[in-house]
């Protein structure tokens, strides 16, 4: 272990997050609501698929805008392996995974040639399709009617099943969570990582320097695939029911709007996006005749006073800044 890692500057970085962390694994024990745990739960999904995107949008810069596809592809994948094979919650969240991460390159795959809104509108058709299709393979999927009966996860043991109870859910997205900060912090400042940033800020540069444009794209969909097929499985077994209305357009749209709101490339902004976007409506819901009204208007105000995002990168950050100084420098 290096001399350093208990130095009072890496005790002061990291405090923050302990005590966070503490609080957040306390809460249950905390407030004994049950509705206010499981729409935490819920807000907790929202995370995995903003650092799901992130990886996708803000890390490598391709805009996705059919990312709830994935999301459904691993929730009706561990439904059918395990209605139909009887595969158990733990060995099906894997390959919900993999398989929403094999669905995801190979839908990005075509269209790797294309850039910017040309593939923002492959990757919104391909979300279209996907659904579409689950409403209409009855045989296979149910239809617009769905899957039921999914078994919910269980630890092994007699007595230990999940089953509707919220607290479990709340440490299992916890856990997948704080695992996923882990590895995408180690994959941030990796070599792909910094392939992706470099694809990000030019394309053209980027490939001058000998980066595999289509690998690093490919790695960055099938991650961002395989995070959101992990959301997907959560989802499935704690709702013991998925249908096709739940993986609309709409959910791809609030999924990115969270990113940008917390700020693009940053792991700390799409959870502090997820979990606003997530809570904002139920902190409204008295006024629910205007819900949706002061909903948007938040959102306008949020773009219009910080448009780089609450906890935006600090490249986006000094870009931003330099734009706006140029700007009004240009302007005097």
């Amino acid at each position: 272990m290096p001399e350093n890692f208990f130095n009072k500057s890496r005790l002061a970085t990291l405090l923050p997050g302990m005590i966070l962390l503490a609080v957040v694994g306390l809460y249950p024990a905390l407030d004994r609501n049950a509705y206010h745990i499981d729409v935490l739960v819920s807000a907790g999904i929202f995370v995995l698929l903003a650092l799901g995107l992130n990886v996708i949008v803000g890390f490598a810069g391709i805009l996705h805008l059919g990312y709830a596809a994935l999301f459904a592809v691993g929730a009706y994948t561990y439904a059918l392996i395990n209605i139909h094979l009887h595969v158990g919650f733990w060995p099906g969240l894997l390959i919900s995974a993999f398989s929403a991460a094999f669905f995801s390159m190979l839908f990005a795959f075509p269209a790797l040639r294309l850039g910017g809104d040309y593939l923002a509108i492959v990757t919104l058709g391909a979300g279209e399709i996907v659904r579409i299709a689950l409403n209409n393979l009855d045989e296979m999927t149910g239809g617009p009617n769905g899957l039921l009966g999914i078994d919910h996860p269980s630890l092994g043991f007699k007595g230990t099943g999940f089953g509707v109870q919220s607290t479990p859910y709340f440490y299992l997205v916890l856990g997948l969570i704080l695992f996923l900060l882990f590895f995408l912090r180690r994959l941030e400042t990796s070599p792909l990582g910094r392939a992706w940033v470099a694809m990000r800020e030019d394309e053209l540069a980027a490939s001058c320097m000998g980066i595999n444009l289509t690998r690093a794209k490919l790695s960055a969909f099938g991650i961002g695939g395989f995070i959101a097929g992990l959301a997907g499985c959560v989802f499935a077994s704690k709702q013991g029911t998925v249908s096709p209305d739940s993986f609309d357009f709409v959910v791809s749209v609030m999924v990115l709007a969270m990113i940008v709101l917390g700020g693009l490339g940053n792991m700390a902004g799409a959870i502090l996006g997820a979990v606003t976007l997530s809570l904002l409506p139920e902190f409204l819901r008295g006024f629910e005749v205007y819900r949706m009204l002061l909903f948007g208007a938040a959102m306008i105000v949020m773009m219009l006073v910080r448009p780089q995002g609450i906890l935006s990168e600090k490249r986006h950050q000094e870009e931003y800044t330099k734009n706006k100084n140029g700007a009004g420098g240009a302007h005097d």
